[in-house]
């Protein structure tokens, strides 16, 4: 399935769900009835983001060490790291303080008119004290079997990069082995083309479930914080935009029509993993070195989720707002510089910005009940954050190429993608003469 036929059928996807869900809502006799349609119908998507993970941690590994060792030079590798990193971290700065900017200018928790749930009351969200220690203990992976057993993106990352870099020391010595990842990545891409074709069919199931059981008259009450929450990811958008063309120039706008396929995709599934394959694939059309961007994107995944950075900060003012709490500008301050930290490595963990704002209320004395008054939408902003996270990934693989001077032609069709040429065999000699 083409890419522009397949971002086609994944919209009309998305309208027919919303259709299907809303019908179901209208029309079904009880909410036993809706909480049984949405679980089974949801088990189509269930099993289209299980097949995506199934390839995640393979498709991370091997184009990240191929992509390391084939580096050659450890002094490019730092210096590679370095700006990726840099980048990395200005844009979480960047989309934690928008994301204050706005939800302070915006006020969406200022005269919200719902009950707001006792101070004490469970969220059902477990919190964890998360910190430097925990950051790095969590970092480090004891078993990269069992990193990838439980798709630990940043531990994938870690023992990949220890892996490409002694390969890359080695070098010509391991060359066939690198050869043999290389082959595996190849696989692991092709079997993501398989499994997109089976996109649009978990995209309506995704959408008719979450319509079905939450309805949309749930954006109708909370429809000040929703809106207030899009337009600061629009603005984002602006800005990732605006800062890409400063590096890209026009190409920035070539970028965005190549990967709108990918961005539509972890909107409708709210997974930014859903989309890493196909971004990944639309980075090196672009013209991006396939060793660059196989070693910016993974990395992205657990230090530049801008959607969701932006989010906790918009979330948790949220929620103070709500409960009638001023924060004064040092406390403030304190929250981007706790939330750079703890937001770190948040790829691959559920509910991963649930998790990090409970832990980040707790700090400043705002009660933590006061998720609740986000868990009801929570899906429909994570559709959002999941969509500017691949955004925000592909900009800047595409910034820190331009940076190197890896940033080719555009090509529609790679090296990989070209059937081999049929060349001709010529007609068999005959020892003999033939006797008739």
């Amino acid at each position: 399935m083409q890419s522009k036929n397949l971002t086609l059928y994944i919209i009309l996807a998305m309208v027919l769900g919303i259709i299907c869900g809303y019908a179901v809502n209208q029309y079904a006799d009880n909410s036993a009835s809706l909480a049984s349609f949405a679980s089974y119908i949801s088990l189509l998507s269930d099993i289209f983001l299980r097949l995506i993970k199934m390839i995640i941690a393979p498709l991370v590994f091997s184009t990240l060490v191929v992509g390391i060792a084939r580096m050659g030079d450890s002094g490019a590798i730092g210096r590679i790291g370095l700006k990726t990193m840099s980048w990395f971290m200005f844009m979480s700065l960047t989309s934690l303080v928008l994301g204050l900017v706005m939800v302070t200018i915006l006020e969406p928790g200022v005269g919200l008119n719902l009950p707001l749930p006792a101070v004490g009351t469970d969220s059902g969200v477990v919190k964890t004290a998360m910190n430097l220690k925990d950051f790095l203990h969590h970092a480090f992976p004891t078993s990269i079997f069992d990193a990838m057993a439980k798709n630990e993106i940043l531990q994938i990352v870690v023992f990949s990069i220890f892996f490409g870099v002694a390969g890359a020391a080695l070098g010509k010595r391991v060359a066939p082995l690198v050869d043999v990842i290389d082959m595996v990545a190849h696989v692991m891409l092709k079997i993501t083309t398989y499994i997109m074709n089976f996109a649009p069919v978990a995209v309506f199931a995704a959408m008719a479930a979450v319509i079905a059981k939450e309805g949309l008259d749930v954006l109708a009450v909370y429809g000040k914080f929703v809106a207030s929450f899009y337009l600061s990811i629009f603005m984002l958008w602006c800005v990732i935009t605006l800062l890409g063309f400063i590096f890209l120039r026009t190409r920035v706008f070539s970028l965005l029509r190549r990967i709108r396929g990918a961005v539509l995709l972890a909107f409708t599934t709210a997974s930014s993993e859903a989309a890493y394959p196909q971004t990944l694939e639309q980075l090196e059309k672009f013209g991006c070195n396939k060793k660059i961007s196989s070693f910016v994107l993974p990395i992205g995944y657990s230090f530049n989720l801008d959607g969701s950075m932006m989010y906790c900060t918009f979330a948790t003012l949220f929620i103070a707002q709500a409960y009638g709490i001023e924060l004064t500008l040092m406390q403030k301050i304190m929250m981007l510089l706790i939330l750079m930290l703890t937001s770190k490595g948040m790829a691959g963990v559920p509910r991963a910005s649930l998790v990090v704002i409970a832990a980040t209320l707790s700090q400043f004395n705002i009660p933590e009940a006061g998720l609740l008054l986000i868990l009801g939408v929570d899906h429909f902003l994570d559709m959002g954050r999941s969509a500017t996270n691949v955004l925000g990934n592909a900009v800047a693989t595409g910034v820190v190429c331009k940076w190197e001077n890896e940033l080719g032609e555009e090509r529609d069709v790679l090296p990989d993608e070209l059937e081999p040429a049929v060349v001709a065999q010529p007609a068999p000699v005959l020892d003999k003469p033939v006797t008739v």
